[in-house]
Order: structure tokens, then sequence, then C-alpha cells
């Protein structure tokens, strides 16, 4: 008589958090309260060192001292220096001083408050200031922004929580752990028989589906960035939030979701974004980085990249969204 071992159930949860939804799949039931506690708190702390939607944040404190000298905690000291090194890793295509220019469009309070057609009018846009104009020594953690000068960590931030949250929650739980905050997701530890199957979204204004486009990711993280799910009108125009540094406007609309895989959610996100705002000139960077990366261009074309497989259609136990 032959005896089949039952494949382990994934057991997950999820919650609204970071204006996103956070999703958490651990791959021992036992395991979830555990973990969930751990992701809670890392959101907690990034929220409140990195938001630039709360009066209390160390981010507004920051942004208020521009052009003076200030002292930043060990967890803002880390989150700026993932932020200048994405800057520096694009060649400023991804840049922490975006901040006044996003607040210029109209993004100027969390995605859910804002007026979905605001009829003031569209300032002209501006390049932003640079993030090699910053002053920061990480090791004293002191820190000195141009004057005028704003910060958003929007691009990683969001995307370093989802790291450490998978890092420590697996440390902790002793099993496979996988942690989606909206497009920015990481794994760590073993990961189920099969890899982690999650579910691709083509049009990021549709969610992803259990039977749409996936693929298998083992010990990986993968992020997407898309212009199509946190847009709003101004003046008669559609815009949306990921802007181009060197104009002060949002990026030219030539793919419609950019997903990219790689070792960190950081490096991923990073990449997915520097895509978007290159436009055209995304296909010859991200062949220079070889990472594998999926881009999806307004007409619904597909290209693959860096060994980036065909799609399956198999169901999927996280999204990418």
């Amino acid at each position: 008589m032959t005896t089949h071992t039952p494949k382990p159930t994934l057991a997950k949860v999820s919650f609204p958090a970071l204006g996103t939804t956070a999703v958490l799949l651990v791959t021992e039931p036992r395991a979830l309260p555990a973990a969930e506690a751990i992701l809670r708190a890392e959101l907690a702390a990034i929220d409140r060192t990195c938001s630039r939607f709360r009066a209390d944040s160390e981010l507004t404190r920051v942004n208020l001292t521009a052009g003076a000298t200030t002292t930043v905690s060990e967890g803002f000291a880390e989150a700026l220096y993932v932020a200048l090194r994405a800057a520096q890793l694009t060649d400023g295509a991804v840049d922490p001083t975006v901040g006044h220019a996003v607040v210029t469009l109209g993004y100027d309070r969390t995605f859910a408050s804002l007026h979905p057609d605001d009829v003031r009018p569209l300032p002209p846009p501006q390049p932003v200031p640079g993030w090699r104009r910053i002053s920061f020594d990480p090791d004293t953690r002191r820190l000195r922004l141009p004057p005028h000068t704003h910060l958003d960590l929007g691009a990683t931030a969001k995307a370093l929580a989802a790291d450490r949250s998978a890092r420590n929650a697996t440390a902790a739980a002793g099993c496979g752990v996988l942690v989606s905050l909206g497009g920015d997701l990481a794994t760590a530890g073993p990961a189920p028989e099969d890899g982690w199957r999650i579910a691709l979204a083509d049009d990021h204004a549709r969610p992803a589906t259990d039977h749409g486009p996936a693929v298998a990711i083992t010990g990986s993280a993968l992020a997407t960035s898309g212009i199509r799910v946190r847009t709003w009108r101004r003046a008669g125009r559609t815009l949306h939030h990921i802007v181009d540094p060197a104009t002060g406007a949002p990026a030219a609309p030539v793919w419609r979701t950019v997903t990219v895989a790689a070792a960190t959610c950081v490096d991923a996100n990073t990449a997915s974004t520097a895509a978007i705002v290159l436009g055209e000139r995304a296909v010859d960077w991200l062949c220079g980085t070889a990472l594998p990366a999926r881009l999806v261009d307004l007409d619904g074309h597909v290209v693959r990249l860096g060994g980036w497989p065909p799609d399956s259609d198999a169901p999927a136990s996280g999204g990418s969204r």
C-alpha cells in the first residue's frame, strides 16, 4: 500500500496597511500569529519613521528642517541609506528628493483622501533638487537637506519593510514566509515545494486573479510598479504617482506595469520604478542589470528580459499588484 504525505497547507492573513494591503503567508499555520505580530510591528515602525502623511512622523520633521543639520534615528538612517543607494544605482531615475514635486502634482494627502478630479491649475513642473545635494553621514546619522527640499521615501521604504518583515518573521517562526505590501513582495525561509506562486496583473488597475498569469519564486523577491493604480485628475489631466526626477512631472506613459525579480524587494522595486521612469530606455537598462523582468506596454504587449519565463496560468499563492 502506498501512502501519500499531504502537502503542507499555507496559512494566510491580510489587512490594510501603508495605504495598500498587507498579505502574509507562512508554510506552518501554527507560526502565523507570531509572524503576523512581527509584520504589524515592522509596518508600524516604518509608518512612524517614513510616512509623509503623518504630522508626527520623522520624515515630516526632517522635511521641516531642510536647510539645517539634524540627527536622525537609526531607523530613518537605514531608510535614507536605502533610498540614496537606489538613486545611485539608477543614476537618479529613482530619487528621494521628489517630495515637493509629488505634492505640487496634488498627491498631498493619503491616496484614499485625494479628490478624484481636482480643478486647480497645475503649476509648471520643475526638476527635483537631486539626491547628490543631500549631505548625510551614515556613521553619525547627521543629515542636511538642501533648503526647500522635501524627501519622499515611498519608492523604497515599503520594500524595505517587506524585506525586514519577511526576514524577521522567518527567524522567529522558523518556517517559510511571504510578505506582500501591494506590489512589493519578499520571501524568506524555505519555500513551498512548488515555490511561491505569484499572480501577476497585466493591467495594474485590475487585481491579479488566481487564474491569470503567474510565476513561481523560491528565495527571491518581486516588485511590480505601474501607472494605472494611483492616478487622479487635475486641471483636466490624468496624473500618476511615479515622478521623473529630471522633469518633476509624472513619468511618460510607456509601460503600464513593470515586474522585476531580485534578491531583495528593495532591489526589485528600485529596478521596476526606474524602468517606469526610463520609459523607452528601460529595456536596455534592465538588460544591463541582468535582472529577470516582465514589462507590459500600453497596448498589452509583454516584453520578457533576463530569463523571465513564459506566462503560466497555474493557481497562485500570492498576488503581485
